[in-house]
């Protein structure tokens, strides 16, 4: 076998079970681990958050067992850890507080676990591992438990560029010093400790700037892998029966997804329906806050749906998406949904960034409410322009961002690092052990 097909033992640590693949960082590594068991042999250990977990069931029981068997038909095994909010009496609020009080930022904290350490220390002793992923840096903090092995670290986000932007855009005085605090330790944190890791994935171009601008050692230890899209499953429908309306698609718990949402709801609205009266506006997302609920209840045309398990038929159904995100770094999977599905897409510049669009080709940038209108406005009335925007959006994700094809340049950067020990001298590979089956933490770690 060639050094180019190898197939590893990889363990994958994880701040959330990976599915369903439902948006934002659930898709995207999703999708990449289904890809990379095509390759590598995986085990995964993942943190529960359990807000996502009502994407599969009300009953937190029913919902972990679906993900533990969604999960299991390409991982090798898989196994889940409680988050210690929700073991400690003071759950999230008392982590809050302290994490004011201390060096480390609130997403380390958050994720300091000794229930995870001893797990990992236990799947290190029994498999001879390659390489370990870890799919956000605050799981950093698990490096001592995995003995000097190769480690490859996914950036959903550079997370400090990300919470000091938000601080930017902050109104509340207090709220704008607890994330302008945050961003900076986040920050200190990715300087001083992402040496620790062998090879840094971002999503995009723009995202490895953004990391070695924090980091400058890092500069030789990064690599693009871009957020993509199944293609297979956000496809354009055939039936081209559209309400003429618009559309909003994102997890409205989040904080950039409900900025964008109430921004739809009081500025946009207004404004459109005055050119527009019959114009229907989706918004769908779990989590909605109270404020736009009110809204719809006022306005039937304004539709907010809360969660739906399959949004391609409202999308389908819309003429032009919108996706006025100010907010927040990587790439915004939303925007590649919406292109696969060959929509006429208006969005924020920062809604695209890293995503190789061209502005009037494969979208509508927009930066102000006038522009939105006008935009908006063009595409609901002019369908020989809106028409081939569609087509050139599709045409765009097709060539550039297939998951098969970016799940095979990550099953490749795993073997670049692999046989590293401690930051970079080769050793020699010894005969591979064969590991024992690890039930889930479902049973509990027997």
């Amino acid at each position: 076998m060639s050094h180019d097909d190898r197939r590893l033992q990889l363990l994958w640590v994880s701040h959330l079970v990976p599915y369903p693949p439902k948006g934002g960082a659930l898709q995207r590594s999703f999708n990449l681990l289904r890809e990379v068991c095509r390759y590598h042999a995986v085990d995964l250990v993942a943190f529960v958050q359990r807000p996502y977990l009502r994407y599969l069931d009300e009953d937190e029981d029913i919902a972990l067992q679906t993900a533990h068997s969604e999960l299991k038909q390409f991982c090798r095994t898989v196994q889940f850890e409680a988050l210690p909010e929700d073991i400690n009496r003071t759950g999230r609020t008392g982590l809050l507080v302290s994490s004011l009080f201390r060096a480390k930022p609130y997403t380390v904290n958050w994720l300091s676990s000794r229930a995870m350490a001893m797990r990992i220390r236990k799947q290190v002793a029994r498999v001879q591992y390659d390489v370990v992923h870890l799919d956000t840096i605050s799981l950093l903090e698990y490096r001592d438990e995995l003995e000097g092995i190769p480690l490859l670290l996914n950036h959903h986000n550079i997370e400090s560029q990300m919470m000091l932007r938000r601080a930017s855009n902050e109104r509340r005085l207090f709220r704008r010093f607890y994330m302008l605090q945050e961003g900076k330790k986040i920050r200190r944190y990715e300087s001083t400790r992402g040496a620790l890791a062998d090879l840094h994935i971002t999503c995009s171009r723009l995202d490895s700037e953004r990391l070695v601008d924090v980091a400058p050692s890092l500069s030789e230890k990064v690599a693009e892998i871009p957020n993509g899209v199944d293609l297979d499953y956000f496809a354009p429908s055939q039936e081209k029966t559209r309400n003429g309306g618009i559309i909003f698609v994102g997890r409205l718990g989040a904080y950039a997804n409900r900025r964008a949402a109430l921004y739809i709801a009081e500025e946009l609205w207004p404004a459109l329906k005055v050119r527009f009266p019959n114009l229907l506006v989706d918004i769908i997302g779990a989590a909605p806050p109270q404020k736009l609920v009110n809204l719809s209840e006022s306005e039937p045309n304004l539709r907010v749906h809360g969660f739906v398990d399959d949004v391609r038929p409202y999308i389908d159904a819309a003429s032009v998406y919108v996706c006025p995100i100010t907010d927040g770094g990587g790439t915004k999977l939303k925007v590649l949904d919406a292109l696969a599905m060959g929509k006429a897409l208006v969005a924020d510049p920062i809604a695209c960034e890293g995503i190789a669009v061209t502005d009037n080709i494969d979208v509508a940038l927009a930066r102000t409410t006038d522009d939105y209108i006008e935009k908006i406005g063009l595409l609901l009335d002019n369908e020989a322009v809106r028409t081939k925007m569609e087509k050139a959006a599709r045409r765009l994700v097709e060539k550039r961002y297939s998951y098969s094809a970016i799940g095979r340049q990550l099953a490749a950067h795993y073997r670049s690092i692999s046989g590293r020990k401690n930051g970079g001298t080769v050793v020699d590979q010894p005969a591979r052990m064969v590991p024992e089956v690890v039930k889930s933490s479902l049973e509990g770690d027997k």
